[in-house]
């Protein structure tokens, strides 16, 4: 096996995935709040966290992999309440909406995929340790973490504990024995429709003890990589990170791993902000294929800006893989192939490096390119292809454009051109009732059927 490093962020070095368990990884990667539908932002952590998975198993590693959803959370109560429905359906719809989504993705799916709502009892019993251990209190049907009671807090998000803001705003400001403090347990508020019953009376956990309650239960202590996106670092993470430990004296994680957020016009890709791009819109506007390799042109560690010019790219590379691979053969792959898939997967081992193994797979397609049509297998492509989910780019298209679809094309390239934008939509909208979706690129556009898209 190779010397797999990971980013982590509690020590902020570059550090060897050490599992407890030799050949075995744990990984809990935070999920969606799920009160509206997932946007592109959202998907970011869903591929990087797969697409891991994906090369840990290649490198002969068993992998569990969780991804839980928040279901009961103050959005969703907002959002409900806003438009007038019960926020237990709000969330199924939009839990729901979110599989189907990342579905979309055809990366499979996480091994568990836990409901906080489903969770309370253990979600209960932990908060019960806290408060046993001398960690929480209770004040009038809330609980509150008692931060100053565990002397390591700040090591995830490495921040002046004197200049923390918990982000909850007044709510509960007067209870609370510290502004630090923060709530595991909420007392349900008049306005909140669903809310269980606890030692404490009735109401709904807080956000952060749902994560620690859902990855112990699933993966146990000391789990080799807890992931999500670097916005989660404070509060959340930090908050997860120091319950478990208050509780149990054992750490959650050994490595903290954070994508970087996806921004429109350098700023947080978000609901709450409102700047976003759906994800299902996204899939029908670039296709699954162009979507991953977005998400694999940028190192998982790194902010990425969200803009035609990228997706555009990427779909462009994407079909130069396609054509490249239309002139290889079924079959053991030809001497030079060799130093590039090493070059790949330590890539992938450093860091996890997704630029530096495309920088890989571009030059086997220009070799594969330079050499004799039908002289190349596709062995090493293949297997590079499978490990980014990409190895559908390696099968034949067989779609064949009806001339009625050709025609229509041709009236919106005219349409286009004498600037009557209205009928140029029309046209777009009468393709896609057609099953075709056009795609324009700076070689023109190009008609991909709705089934097929890549």
């Amino acid at each position: 096996m190779r010397t797999i490093t990971l980013h982590d962020t509690r020590t902020g070095k570059v550090r060897a995935l050490e599992p407890a368990e030799p050949g075995k990884v744990r990984i809990y990667a935070c999920g969606p709040t799920v009160y509206g539908r997932a946007h592109v932002g959202n998907a970011r952590p869903f591929v990087v966290f797969m697409l891991l998975k994906r090369f840990l198993v290649h490198e002969g590693y068993e992998v569990t992999l969780v991804s839980n959803i928040t279901d009961v959370n103050d959005k969703i109560y907002a959002a409900a309440q806003k438009q007038g429905v019960r926020s237990d359906l709000l969330a199924a719809e939009m839990a729901a909406a979110y599989i189907a989504d990342t579905d979309r993705l055809e990366l499979g799916r996480p091994d568990y995929e836990p409901l906080a709502s489903e969770t309370i009892e253990e979600i209960v019993a932990l908060i019960e340790r806290l408060v046993q251990r001398g960690h929480a209190y209770a004040v009038e049907g809330d609980v509150y973490f008692d931060v100053r009671s565990y002397p390591e807090y700040g090591q995830i998000s490495h921040q002046d504990v004197e200049q923390m803001d918990q982000g909850e705003g007044v709510e509960g400001a007067e209870r609370k024995r510290d502004p630090l403090d923060f709530a595991v347990w909420k007392r349900q508020k008049p306005e909140e429709d669903t809310a269980w019953d606890s030692p404490w009376g009735r109401g709904r956990p807080g956000w952060h003890i749902e994560c620690s309650a859902m990855a112990e239960l699933l993966l146990g202590l000391e789990f080799e990589i807890h992931g999500g996106g670097s916005d989660l670092i404070f509060p959340h993470h930090e908050n997860e990170a120091a319950q478990t430990a208050a509780a149990r004296d054992a750490p959650l994680a050994r490595l903290w791993v954070h994508n970087g957020m996806v921004q429109l016009d350098a700023t947080k890709m978000a609901k709450s902000v409102g700047n976003v791009f759906v994800l299902g819109d996204a899939l029908d506007r670039y296709g699954r294929d162009a979507v991953i390799m977005y998400f694999c042109e940028g190192h998982y560690h790194q902010p990425m800006e969200f803009n035609e010019t990228r997706l555009s790219e990427a779909a462009a590379r994407v079909r130069g893989i396609r054509e490249a691979a239309r002139r290889l053969v079924p079959g053991a792959s030809p001497e030079w192939s060799e130093p590039l898939r090493e070059r790949f997967f330590d890539a992938l081992a450093a860091n996890f490096n997704t630029p530096q193994a495309l920088a890989a797979v571009s030059g086997w397609v220009r070799e594969a390119n330079r050499s004799d049509p039908g002289s190349v297998g596709s062995a090493d492509l293949g297997e590079m292809l499978g490990v980014l989910g990409l190895e559908n780019l390696l099968e034949e298209e067989q779609a064949t454009v009806p001339a009625e679809v050709l025609g229509l094309l041709q009236q919106r390239e005219r349409a286009r051109s004498s600037r009557n934008f209205a009928e140029s939509d029309r046209l777009r909208d009468e393709l896609r009732e057609r099953g075709w979706e056009v795609r324009d690129g700076p070689g023109g556009p190009e008609l991909v059927p709705l089934d097929q898209r890549g």
